[in-house]
């Protein structure tokens, strides 16, 4: 009866913890992590306190989790890192600190360049594309950050891939390249770009 009483409050500080970290609850995460709450505990998807905090842009939560040794690599079901999260939200504060402290550019999902080029968010991408990422990585679909800021009509970030190099001619699942993706979406301010740019029609 006693264990059963113990695991059963242990079970609701996990509950706790987890859900102020997602409420953005700053000061009871820092309380339970304090008080002995591993801080890189996680919910069933694997999303992590760092996660939650990358995700919100909670920029007190993500530095008092990094100076309590969250790992930075972890990612959740998804393949989702803290980094990739921030990425897509376009929290550049938060991209900047977890590079700065080594945070996986890559990952096994989608990486923080392909989320933060999906999304469109320039400055994230331009910050991420200075520490030299694999540019041309695959989504599941076979779609490179390029592909996918060309299909979204992400004119400003296509432009900033390609400055950096970007393979223009790589293909997707379904064969087709950024600017197929762009003329497909109705994006031919960008096809008529990239095909200035040299790139195979």
């Amino acid at each position: 009866m006693w264990l059963a009483g113990v695991a059963s409050a242990w079970a609701g500080v996990y509950d706790e913890i987890l859900i102020s970290a997602r409420d953005n609850r700053t000061e009871q995460v820092v309380d339970l992590v304090r008080r002995g709450m591993d801080p890189n505990t996680s919910d069933p998807s694997g999303t992590t306190l760092l996660m939650f905090a990358a995700n919100n842009g909670n920029e007190a939560l993500l530095d008092f989790l990094l100076r309590s040794r969250a790992n930075t690599m972890k990612y959740n079901r998804f393949g989702d890192t803290a980094l990739a999260l921030a990425a897509l939200r376009g929290h550049l504060p938060i991209v900047r600190r977890l590079v700065e402290v080594g945070a996986d550019l890559s990952g096994p999902g989608w990486s923080p360049l392909q989320y933060a080029a999906f999304a469109g968010h320039t400055d994230v991408v331009r910050l991420l594309l200075a520490r030299k990422p694999d540019m041309d990585k695959r989504a599941p679909n076979r779609q490179t950050a390029l592909m996918l800021a060309a299909r979204n009509g992400h004119q400003e970030v296509v432009r900033l891939l390609i400055e950096a190099d970007a393979d223009m001619d790589l293909t997707d699942a379904d064969g087709l390249s950024a600017m197929n993706l762009a003329r497909k979406s109705g994006n031919t301010e960008i096809a008529d770009y990239l095909k200035r740019q040299g790139a195979v029609e």
